[in-house]
Order: C-alpha cells, then structure tokens, then sequence
C-alpha cells in the first residue's frame, strides 16, 4: 500500500486522512499525507506496494474473461432479499407433484392397448349396435335389413366409410386423453430440447404418413368421398385435382408434427446463425441507452465525457471498479452542480482514472470471492434444493450487499466451520472494493494471522504488540469530551462484568479524565490512567498541582470527589486499574500514546473517509487484552456512527471474534446502526460466548443472522425461537383394519392374509394446518451437512427472506 511515508509514524487522525479524490484530481495519485511524529526505534516499515493503474483487472468475477462493457450491460433486476442479481433468471413455475414416469408410461401402454382392441372389434364386427346411429340419420335404402346389416348401395359404403373415420378421430382422441400423452411427450420428448424434439416429430410423421397411404389409418379414402360428395365423382377425371387433393392431405398430416417438432423455430434460429454479416459492415452497436454507454452523462450533456468513457469501456482501460467508482462520483456531483464541470473536466483529461481513490488504487491485489460492484454484491453460496427452502429459491445465488448489512449481521459457528474463509473474508473483501469505489468504509478486526486480506489490499494496517506497527489505535476515540470518552472506555474495559455498573464506571473515568485533559491539554497514556486510578500519592499530588497552578477550581472538585468516593464500597476503580493494567504491559510499549507528538489511528476517519482498516490483536500471548480491545472498538464504533451527521458513507465493522466483545450497550448500539447507513458483522463459536442475558437482545437487534453446520442444540434452539413459525400442511395416515361381514370376503381376506402375512386395511388420509418452526433445534444440529449454513437475511428497508440452507463457496 502507498501511504507516501506514513509508515514511519503509527497512526492518523481523522482530520489527517482525506476523503476521495474529487476531480480535478492530481497529477500523480493522492496519498495519505505522513503525520509529524518520527517512527519509534526499532520499528521495521511494512512493505509497501505501487499504485495499479491502467487496464482492466482480469479477476471480473461474475463471468470471469468477460469484457467490461458486457458486464455492464448484463441485466441486474430488483429481487427478493440476498438473491445474487447478476444475469438472474427466474426459474419455471413450479409444477404440481404429478403421477411418476413408471405409472405414466404404464398408464399410456394401457390406453393404448384399450384402444387397438376396441378398434379390432369394431372393424371385425364384434361390437353390436355398431351401425345403428349411422342408419338414424341416412336413408334406410342405403342400408340392408337388421341391426347388423351392411351397406346395400354405394351411398351407404360412402356413408360408413366417413363414420368409421370420425370414430377413429374420437377414440384416438380419447385414447390421448384418457392415457396422458401430452405429459408424456412433454417429459420424455419436449423437454429434451432441440434438435432431438425435431428428430422425434419428423419420425413420427414419417411413421403416420406410412400408416396413412397404407390405409391402415382412415383418412385417404373419407377425403376423397367428402370431395367427391361436394364436388361431384367428376372431379376425379383431372389427374392434376387428384395430386392436389393428395398433397393437402399429406400436408395436414404433417402439419401438426411440425407445430410439435417446433420445425418453423429450429429452421430460423439455424438460419439466423449462419447468416453472415455482409461484407464491409460491422455488428450493430449497442442501443444509444445502454449502460456501456454512460446515459446519465448524455442525458445532462455532457457527451464528450460519455465519450470518453465509453471507450476507455471498450478498449479494455477501466475495470468495474472504475466504472462503480465513477457512477458514484456522479452521482455525488448531481448534489452539488459545481462539481459537475471538474468532474468532467478530469474525465476527458485522465479517463477511467479520474476521482481515484485516496490510496490511488484501482483494484484489490487479488479477489476470492465473486463480487458485482454494481450492485455492492458478493456471492457466497448457492441455495440447496432442499424442502426447507422455498422452490423460487433452490438454486439460486446467495449474496450479501449493504443494504443487507445494514442490519448487521451475526454468525456463529464452531472452529472450522467455515466463518473466515466463507463469510469473513468475502465480505471484507467486497465492503473494500466498495470503499475503493468511495462508497464504504470498512474495519475487519482479527487475530494476528488470520486471513482477512493481504496488507495492501487496506489502507491502514494496526498490529497491536508488533514492532514493526506503522499504526496506533486511539483508545479515547478521538473525542476531545472527557465523558464520552469516559463513556466509550468504561464499555470496553468492564463492560463484560455483570456485577459492575458499567454507568458508575464512566463517572470515574471522566472524574479522572477531565482533570488530566485541562492540565495537560490530553488525556492520560495507559500507564499515567493505572497510576491514576490506582490512587497512586504522586500522580494525584502531582494533578492537583497542575490544576491549582492553572486555576480549575471545577476540575478541582472532580479530582475531589474521585478522593472522597475512592476505596468505598462498591468502587469500580480497582476494577478498572486491573483492566487497564492488561494493556499496561511489555509487548505494548510506545502503543495507545498520547500527547502532541502521537497520531493514534481514530475510528472517527470511518465515518468521514472511504478507508480500509485491519487490526491484528495479539490473541495468542495476550487473549484477554485482546478481547478487551474488540469490546473497545465495537463500543467506539458503535458511539461514532450514531453520532455521524453525514450518512452517505457506509461504515462497517468485521469482527472475527466477537468473543466477550458484546455487552448491553453494544447490543442498543447495533440496534441504532442501521438508521446512520453503519452495520456490524460479528462471528462468534456459540451464542454462549455472549452473557446469558444478553442472547435475546443480541439475536433481535440484528436482522441478519447464520448458523453454521455443527453447532449445538441448544445455539440452535436459539436460532429456531428467532426465526419463529410458519404454517404447514401436514398428511397423516392411519391404517385400519377391515372386518369382513360376508363369509365369501372373508374367505377372501384369510387368503390375502395367508399369503401376504398382513391383514387387509384401509388407509384413512388426514389433511390439516399445523404451525411448526422453520428449523428446528435438531435440524439445525444434525440436519446440516458440512460446508453449509442456515441463514436468514433482512434489509434495512423491512424486507426479508426465511431461513435458506446455503451451501458455502459453491
């Protein structure tokens, strides 16, 4: 990462890191300016990165290779919650549960060896009565006498002869119907597609033409006496009417193989791929209004900046980022019309490099997860087709965006479940991208190794207990009041001690705090805070001289009702003494200084610029230090965004491992994060790790929450009491035994019985509505497979989608 020298200082203040590059930008890219303070003896710098400008990144996830402007015109339309909107497709209505294939094609073999015997029988004259319907309505001289006899005149040989057709058309008609072709040809011929569709048809035609000139079908022969009928027996004299009448009906035969066959559709589609462009012209442009071509931008008229980028778009020198980045500097111009010149002024000057981030990056190093920066998406599994997920759902793409985590977001998950390589990272990876767009602010908190990011993929890296830190964390937060800094510290020091009032904390604290800042224009270093409330003679003696030297007679009295109120009982001081004293050690020598010459990093510079932060924590020598600075940062960050005034930027925090980090305060302050456009994603190895107290609170000030395979019973009774009920249909079956009155049937049922071995019973079916849990404790326990997870999205707008089983990384 190129910082232009902060590396030899550990920190920078909110006022000291700058905000996007606003055109006209630079002629080199804006750095992060170095603070003043030197770096400390035996600092080694963090390796630092050059800039990457220029072409596009060949990592573009969602279709990885594809061009830029392809990617921009893809569609992207509105959906449910979490559903990973590039290029989405919704899937086909859902079918009602039918009859299986064995049964269908059973059903059809019947059916039509139904209608093969009735038709033998019909023709063989087996069938009495057969004629009787025909000699209602013709002249009985047609007819020999008798219910069975035949035809005596040729008109009554016509006359039967177009009879048997229409008979044929009836029963073939009602042999489809009754064995359910048309389902069966669906399934096992249509669906299959082209060019087997085609195939299947054209043979089937080629077969029922065969059967047809063979007359083993009666369709030739009732033509020609129709014809003959209307027309006159004359007709038949022109050799030239004969072949006419033979081509319309081979035609109507095969005209309905063709409708099926889809022929007219196949031989389009084959011609409009051969067909080439004619010669000296070029493929048609894309419409004037697609996205490749900036309309926003020609809609306010500013053509020759559309222009300009159009074909940085398609000559490959943008990537996506670039284009986000610049939509989003767009749109920020739209606000302030003075912005709009410059901001077009840089386009035509640097192209797709114009309103650079402040890094001057373009891209991350590397990507692993597949993001749409569009849209702020990034896709982190795909829905299981499983009942418990809605049918519009399997399948489809599962994505987290802002508007998602908004809500904050809660997972938990034993070791190894997946957490950082398959939630974690993905996000901090795309809220970066999002901030390289100038649209976020991310700070991921982690371990000391774990796999958040490479180093210069952020802007600022803090290694708490590292020598070679070119960064601090400013324990007070950057505020100059002595009682929201009081606030914010008592929270992450004793904010986990049930039997402490973390309130009657900050009052000592601030009755602390405040004497030292107007004696000393700062607040305390850690070791100065232990000594002070510790009570130590000397630091008192020593403050109480600064102050009456400087005459605050008000500080006075706090530094005297802390003296008063100090070794009573109930006094949190040696608590907090304690408490401080974790941070108070070797391993953090020359961290969390104070004073004019310290630039600590202030979590204040998130609510205010497009930054990347990580903090390592020393977790592995010093774990409750550790734990102490996650409840910390949350506290601060919590406080800092509520109190934010502008709110276009989205602010987020990552915490690897919340353990210990969540108390009552915390959980109010998540509930608040998302009206200030903020959200915390927080991962936890069980819901234990938070206070018992705190479960309810914690699950309902979050809206989007995950549950990893392998958690117990009773994490997940947790998440099934969250997530609640919803009604279903359920079937019971009860068998009954049948009791037989006459001793034929009973004769009956003894022999089934002899001979199956069970006795002979009716099902009784019983349909109801019953409200079950969508998940259940033991599902969410044992029913899902490893590499999944459980989980339940909402939007900061209200929206939400149910609990979806997600199969991770696929």
């Amino acid at each position: 990462m190129d910082d232009d020298g902060t590396r030899g200082a550990r920190g920078s203040s909110a006022d000291r890191v700058p905000g996007p590059a606003l055109p006209p930008p630079p002629t080199t890219p804006p750095r992060v300016p170095a603070p003043a303070a030197g770096p400390r003896p035996g600092a080694t710098p963090v390796e630092q990165h050059p800039t990457r400008p220029g072409p596009a990144s060949p990592a573009e996830q969602p279709v990885p290779g594809a061009p830029v402007d392809a990617w921009l015109r893809t569609p992207r339309p509105p959906q449910e919650p979490g559903v990973w909107r590039y290029g989405y497709t919704p899937p086909p209505p859902e079918e009602p549960e039918g009859v299986s294939n064995r049964s269908l094609l059973v059903g059809a073999l019947i059916s039509l060896l139904s209608a093969l015997l009735l038709w033998s029988l019909w023709r063989n004259g087996y069938l009495p009565y057969r004629l009787v319907p025909l000699k209602l309505f013709t002249p009985g001289e047609w007819w020999n006498p008798g219910t069975s006899g035949g035809p005596r005149t040729i008109e009554g040989s016509d006359a039967l002869t177009v009879y048997e057709a229409i008979l044929f058309g009836l029963l073939a008609y009602g042999c489809g119907r009754i064995g359910n072709f048309s389902e069966l040809f669906r399934r096992h011929v249509a669906d299959r597609g082209q060019p087997f569709l085609a195939l299947a048809a054209a043979t089937a035609a080629g077969l029922t033409q065969l059967l047809v000139w063979k007359e083993a079908l009666p369709a030739v022969r009732p033509v020609l006496v129709l014809v003959a009928s209307v027309a006159g027996g004359e007709i038949y004299q022109s050799q030239t009417v004969v072949n006419v009448i033979y081509a319309v009906i081979a035609a109507a035969v095969l005209y309905p193989f063709a409708r099926l066959g889809c022929w007219r559709e196949l031989i389009a589609a084959r011609r409009g791929a051969a067909a080439p462009a004619p010669d000296g012209t070029a493929a048609a442009p894309a419409a004037a209004t697609s996205a490749d071509q900036w309309p926003e931008l020609r809609t306010a008229g500013w053509t020759d900046a559309a222009d300009t980028l159009t074909a940085e778009v398609r000559t490959g020198r943008m990537n996506d980022v670039d284009v986000a980045r610049l939509r989003h500097a767009w749109t920020l111009a739209t606000r302030r019309p003075d912005r709009l010149a410059p901001l077009a002024e840089a386009v035509l000057r640097t192209g797709g490099a114009a309103a650079l981030h402040p890094s001057g990056h373009r891209d991350l190093p590397r990507r692993g997860a597949r993001h749409d920066v569009l849209t702020g998406q990034v896709r982190i599994g795909r829905c299981a087709d499983d009942p418990h997920n809605p049918y519009v759902r399997r399948g489809t793409g599962l994505a987290l965006e802002p508007a998602l985590l908004g809500t904050s977001l809660l997972a938990v998950g034993p070791p190894g479940a997946g957490k950082t390589a398959r939630l974690i990272r993905p996000v901090v990876e795309a809220l970066a991208l999002r901030a390289l767009a100038g649209q976020a602010a991310v700070l991921a908190v982690g371990g000391a190794g774990a796999p958040l990011g490479p180093d210069d993929a952020f802007d600022v890296v803090v290694r708490l207990g590292h020598p070679g830190s070119a960064h601090d964390i400013d324990l007070y937060g950057g505020t100059t009041d002595p009682d929201e800094a009081a606030a914010v510290l008592a929270e992450g020091l004793v904010g986990d001690v049930g039997s402490l009032d973390s309130r009657r904390a900050a009052t000592v604290l601030a009755q602390l705090l405040g004497p030292y800042r107007a004696a000393h224009g700062h607040f305390p270093s850690v070791p100065e805070l232990r000594e002070l409330l510790d009570g130590t003679p000397a630091a008192l003696a020593g403050l109480r001289a600064s102050l009456e030297a400087a005459g605050h007679h008000a500080m006075l009295r706090e530094l005297d009702a802390r003296s008063r109120q100090a070794g009573g009982p109930g006094d949190p001081a040696p608590a907090l003494a304690d408490r401080v004293a974790l941070l108070d050690r070797p391993a953090f020598t020359g961290f969390f200084a104070t004073g004019p010459d310290a630039r600590p990093f202030s979590l204040r510079a998130l609510g205010q610029h497009p930054l990347r932060v990580r903090v390592d924590l020393p977790e592995r020598g010093h774990a409750e230090a550790s734990r102490l600075l996650t409840r910390l940062l949350l506290a601060q960050f919590t406080a800092i965004t509520a109190a934010r005034t502008d709110t276009t930027l989205f602010a987020c925090l990552v915490l690897d491992d919340a353990t210990h980090a969540v108390t009552a305060e915390t959980v109010r302050g998540i509930r608040r994060l998302r009206s200030v456009n903020a959200g915390a994603v927080l991962a936890l190895r069980t819901v234990d790790d938070v206070p018992e107290t705190l479960h309810t609170p914690l699950l309902g000030a979050v809206g989007c929450t995950a549950a990893f395979s392998g958690i117990t019973t009773w994490d997940g009774k947790r998440f099934a009491e969250a997530w609640g009920k919803e009604w279903v249909e359920t079937r019971e079956v009860a068998q009954h035994t049948v009791f037989a009155d006459q001793p034929f049937t009973r004769a009956l049922h003894a022999l089934r019985k002899l001979v199956t071995g069970k006795a002979v019973t009716t099902d009784a079916v019983t349909v109801r509505q019953v409200e079950r849990e969508r998940w259940s404790a033991s599902e969410l326990a044992y029913a899902v497979p490893a590499g999944h997870a459980v989980i339940r999205l909402a939007t900061v707008e209200g929206e939400h989608a149910p609990p979806l089983l997600v199969h991770l990384d696929d």
